[in-house]
């Protein structure tokens, strides 16, 4: 057993050269991180509950834009359960769905990493709690999972951003954990990011005061644009992790090929979390790490 554990800590610590990365562009591609066996079985979970979900329920969308006018109660009550979110264009100017229900969610979200099994199982690990070490937290606190379907056609874009607008702590610790379950393209509406952006002001602040919530513009600073913006295009299995101050986005997918996605919002329980953050944990469900 102990060579095992060995074993898996050599194959997933990351390198000096992948640290310095992180350190001065605000990211690192980890490639090969998770199975092929492991991600069929998160796909599998996924369609099993995109398949349970009752369209009837909800026709809440996820969208980037004017954010304060689409957050709804079925949002903010997602922060601590299992939902699912259509994509901006999933429905006909009749309110009919475009296409099939599975090929109209934009996104599942935002507690599966401690309500279902398979998910939490994906989203822990020895492997994943010592990148998480080697990249500098030093109490992870996972907040916040996020299946992203970035659907054939229809996927939607997602507009220049940083994690850390909404996931204030002090200092700024939000680490986002980004697993490529398909290879994810330009073609496809693969992530961009602006190399060392990190090191740039934060812009925003999403702040929630109970049922209400509001962005607050911060800092003037333009987002990147083509000339300083680089496309992380990764095969399946990859592990994109990335500073909450790194400034990203990702194009819409016009492709007949999805870009399915899994991410990890992840902060540093030594630090200070916003009272005003949209995702609050108490004691009966505590955050957790990995």
């Amino acid at each position: 057993m102990d060579s095992d554990k060995k074993f898996i800590q050599e194959i997933t610590m990351l390198t000096t050269e992948q640290i310095t990365q992180f350190t001065q562009d605000g990211y690192v591609i980890v490639p090969d991180f998770k199975t092929a066996a492991e991600i069929a079985a998160l796909r599998e979970r996924a369609a099993q509950i995109v398949d349970a979900f009752d369209p009837a329920q909800s026709r809440s969308i996820f969208t980037t834009k004017e954010q304060e006018q689409h957050i709804d109660h079925y949002f903010l009550n997602s922060a601590n359960n299992i939902s699912c979110f259509f994509e901006e264009e999933a429905f006909d100017a009749q309110g009919n769905l475009r296409q099939d229900k599975s090929l109209s969610i934009n996104k599942i979200g935002h507690a599966m990493h401690d309500l279902d099994p398979v998910f939490s199982a994906f989203s822990r690990g020895p492997a994943l709690a010592q990148v998480a070490q080697q990249l500098g937290l030093q109490q992870p606190q996972i907040w916040q999972s996020m299946y992203i379907f970035k659907q054939p056609g229809i996927g939607g874009e997602v507009r220049w951003h940083q994690d850390a607008t909404y996931f204030e702590t002090d200092p700024v610790s939000v680490t986002t954990f980004w697993f490529a379950l398909e290879d994810a393209t330009l073609d496809n509406g693969c992530l961009w990011a602006e190399p060392g952006g990190h090191r740039t002001a934060m812009r925003e602040r999403f702040v929630r005061e109970g049922d209400l919530v509001r962005v607050e513009k911060l800092d003037a600073t333009p987002w990147p644009d083509d000339s300083t913006a680089v496309p992380l295009e990764v095969k399946a299995g990859s592990l994109v992790c990335f500073h909450g101050l790194l400034p990203h986005y990702s194009a819409p997918n016009r492709s007949p090929v999805s870009r399915h996605a899994y991410t990890l919002h992840v902060t540093d329980g030594t630090t200070h979390y916003s009272p005003q953050n949209w995702i609050q944990r108490d004691a009966s469900f505590p955050v957790r790490g990995f």
